[in-house]
Parts: C-alpha cells; structure tokens; sequence
C-alpha cells in the first residue's frame, strides 16, 4: 500500500488504525511441524529459511515478549566478517553475503551500510595482529586492508592521532565491505517474510517447559496452552541455558550483559565503524545521526538487563580518548542485551542430545552479524536432518572432544572461565 505525506500525517492522527497488519497475530495450533523458540534475528531467519527454501511452512515462532524486543533490538548493529579463525571466516562471509542481498531477497529495507568496518591498532604488537588477520582473511577470499597511520588519519580525522594521544593509533586494518544494519528493521522484514510464507508468529508466548515422551522432546507447554512439535529449534540468544534446563540440560555458556548506549543526534560525523585492536570499545553513528558506544560486557553472569555504570564509564572514556570531539555530546539513552557466552567464543548449532531438540546458541558479542548465515544453516539441519559443512565445526560436543574454535577477544571474561 503506498501513501502520500497527506495520508501518513493523516494516519499518524488516527494512530494508525488505517495501515495494514505487518504480520498475522494467529492463535498457536496444536501441532506444528517445527517449533522454534525465540522471535529475535536468528529465529525468524530460521524460520522463513525453512518456509523459502525447504518448503517446511507448519512453523511456529514463539517469542515471550514482542518482535524485536530481545537481543535483536538490543545491540550496536554492526556487520562484519573480519575474523581469523577459517571456520568463522566460512560462517561470517556466508551471513555478510547475505546481508549484501537482504534487503531485495525480503522486499524490505534493513538499511544495510557498507561503510566499512575499522580495527585500529596502537601498537607494533597491535599492527602484527591485525597484518596476521588481514592475511588469514585474504587467504580465504575475505576483503581486508591494512592502513598506515596516515592513511587512518585521512579516513576518520576527528581521531586524535597526536603523538599524546592516550591510545596513538600506529595504523588499522579495514573491511570495506562491512558496516552496520537498522536491526529493528531485519526482525520486522523478517517477520513479514516469514508470515506471508505461512509461518505462525506468535507473541506474548513465553515457553514454561518442554514435554518428553520417552526420551524425545515431543512439545512445548506455554503461556497459552500446549503445543505440539516434530522438532524444537532453541533460539533464544542470553536465554539458551534456561530454555535448555528445561530438557534437563545443561550448556557450556554463560548468560552475560553486553551494554551499549547512544548520544544525541548529530550532523554526519563519523562514516565508518571504528573498533580498535587493544581496547574493547567500538564507535559508530545511526541513520539518525546518534552516536553509537559499546564496550565491554559485564563481568558476572545475569539476566537482568540492568547494566553497570562503571561499563559505561569505561567505555566512554576509551571513546572520548580516541574522538576527543564526542566530549561535547549528551548520552540519550543505555541498555543492555544478555548474550549466551560460549566457552572459546564461538556459536553452537546443533542437535542437543535430547531427540527431537536442536540448539543454535552461543553467539558471545556476534549474533547480530551472522544473523541470516545462522538462520540459513539451522534451517537446513532442522529440514534436511544434516549438517551443513560451514555448521560442521560448530558443533555442541567439541567442548567434550577438545575440537574448540578459539577466536581471540570473542569468549567470556578470563575470570568467568
């Protein structure tokens, strides 16, 4: 339905009761071919994956609360596929692959920003690192650059790259090919793809336990009522734990807060994501001119969703020492998001060893990138019954056979492991 600025003025009065339904609001059926539990990224991915590509369209979506009101909605929407180790590169390419034809292959616009992804480095133990990564990306056929000081200089020249400078940044490692997303609009566009494939979404449904029958994981039992299921696909970011003690299992993560926080809305000041190699703290600006800061996460595990302000602080003053300029801006708003933190940093998608329940958790600090890549290859083990080879690696017994994917930077906090 298209509008003039007449009619979206004139809705905007009625409260938009005119506009149409993004998404049906269904009732739950008794029985669905395959249940999946969580409405954030990797769950309506998964999803509409199913119904798009496998013809499995008896899906259920159920979220506890509201579309995009988890992690989704909850982190600094930054996109990239800058790893080292070869397993993420096949498994962050293939999602920042799809990223690039999101918005056409949804018919929905996720405001995807190649704008570039830029680790800095501060040091030659920094510049080693990075030249050591940009050759392992290069390796597999991932975009990578290094920059000299003065090349980083011309790129972004409000960083202060004075020789007093409390971080002197030395140089930088960039992909050019990564940027940042509008992650409320990847649940939404999702959302309505996977609906009008036939998919049930339904929220306000929170799952309160999962029904066994000799052994096999057969349902769920919700807020409203019971539902069967051939198959349960766990998706539920920071919550994967809790949903999996259910089956009476129990996960190598932890469940931790990663915060984030955003300042007043400026003119366009900073055009490219600036991470830096030494210091967990990135910066990057909205589409409506808001700065974007996050940092470290938390260091005890929680599910509150309430952050320290100390986090906050130190992120603020790692940013503020690399764009002095941010000094003069006011914090609008903070939050946090409860992530799953695997034990060497990398996600699980796999079968759990209760029949009939699969797991796709563990995403540590990167679930928002890999959404469409995760969504993609749980699809495929929940349709066809294998695993896809970029999954392989993935899988949740290699903490059992010592098989681990350790990606620096990316785990727990030491003193969590």
């Amino acid at each position: 339905m298209k509008y003039s600025a007449f009619n979206l003025f004139r809705e905007g009065l009625a409260g938009h009761k005119g506009w149409p339904q993004a998404w049906r609001d269904p009732e739950p059926k008794s029985h669905y071919d395959i249940v999946v539990i969580g409405g954030g990224g990797h769950g309506l991915t998964t999803a509409y994956y199913l119904a798009a590509l496998h013809g499995v369209r008896n899906v259920a979506v159920l979220e506890r609360s509201w579309i995009g009101g988890g992690n989704t909605g909850r982190n600094t929407t930054i996109v990239r596929s800058n790893y080292r180790q070869p397993a993420l590169h096949a498994l962050m390419e293939l999602s920042l692959k799809r990223w690039e034809g999101m918005s056409d292959e949804i018919n929905y616009n996720v405001m995807f920003s190649q704008r570039g992804a830029l680790f800095l480095g501060h040091s030659d133990s920094d510049m080693l690192q990075l030249a050591q990564k940009g050759d392992a990306m290069r390796a597999d056929g991932i975009d990578a650059e290094l920059m000299t000081r003065d090349q980083v200089a011309k790129l972004i020249p409000l960083l202060d790259m004075s020789p007093s400078a409390r971080y002197p940044v030395q140089g930088g490692l960039i992909q050019r090919r990564g940027g940042t997303a509008r992650h409320d609009a990847v649940a939404w566009g999702y959302a309505r793809a996977a609906d009008r494939l036939g998919v049930d979404i339904i929220q306000q449904c929170e799952v309160i336990g999962i029904d066994m029958v000799g052994g096999k994981a057969t349902g769920v039992r919700t807020t409203k009522g019971a539902i069967g299921a051939d198959k349960i696909a766990i998706c539920v970011a920071g919550h994967s734990g809790r949903v999996a003690a259910m089956a009476g299992l129990r996960l190598p993560v932890e469940s931790h807060l990663l915060q984030a926080f955003v300042s007043e809305p400026v003119k366009p000041m900073i055009d490219t994501v600036i991470m830096t190699q030494s210091l967990h703290c990135y910066i990057s600006q909205s589409d409506k001119g808001e700065i974007v800061l996050g940092g470290d996460p938390d260091a005890y595990p929680t599910y509150s969703q309430r952050g320290a302000p100390h986090i906050i602080e130190k992120a603020a003053a790692e940013a503020l020492a690399l764009v002095p300029s941010l000094s003069r801006l006011r914090m609008l708003r903070s939050w946090a998001g409860t992530t799953d933190m695997s034990f060497d940093g990398s996600p699980i998608i796999d079968r759990t060893p209760v029949d009939g329940l699969y797991l796709n958790g563990g995403w540590c600090y990167g679930g928002f990138k890999a959404t469409p890549g995760s969504g993609f290859l749980y699809a495929h083990m929940l349709a066809t019954g294998e695993t896809h080879p970029v999954a392989a690696p993935f899988r949740l017994d290699r903490f059992e056979t010592g098989h681990t994917i350790d990606e620096p930077g990316v785990g727990p906090m030491p003193q969590n492991r």
